[in-house]
């Protein structure tokens, strides 16, 4: 798979997620032990298990808008990919630091959203800096 066909899954993935945060079918309240968070609006775990903002899903669904819109170019979707690998890099050490595992009271990015953070890290890597940033070959 090349980096169009990566960006358009996480991109898809990202918006589904991002909705699903706002559904209250899928989101429990946060646990009274819970990260204190200044933007409280829809605070809660998705499936119990990821926690998450309102803040936090309006930026999931940019990020997943920009990924589709980046999809229709082989570059443009390089340059997402790669942007999105850094920037989760980013949120992996921030979600591990008690004093920034919630962006400093706007969203949680603590507990297992560490794990899957790190996961779409290494899909975009791989997408934006290996085999899926190979430019196709005509005819192939």
């Amino acid at each position: 798979m090349k980096a169009p066909g990566f960006a358009r899954i996480i991109g898809v993935v990202f918006l589904f997620v991002g909705a699903l945060g706002f559904a209250p079918w899928a989101t429990t309240p946060a646990p009274l032990g819970a990260e204190y968070i200044n933007l409280s609006n829809s605070y809660g775990m998705i499936f119990g298990i990821f926690p998450v903002n309102a803040a936090h899903d309006l930026i999931h669904i940019a990020i997943g808008g920009w990924g589709v819109l980046a999809s229709f170019g082989f570059k443009s979707s390089v340059i997402y990919l790669r942007s999105v690998a850094c920037l989760y890099l980013l949120l992996v050490v921030l979600g591990t630091i008690p004093i920034t595992n919630t962006l400093f009271g706007a969203g949680p990015i603590y507990g297992w959203d560490v794990a899957l953070h790190l996961l779409v890290a290494l899909v975009a890597l791989y997408g934006g800096f290996g085999a899926g940033s190979q430019e196709p070959i005509e005819g192939f």
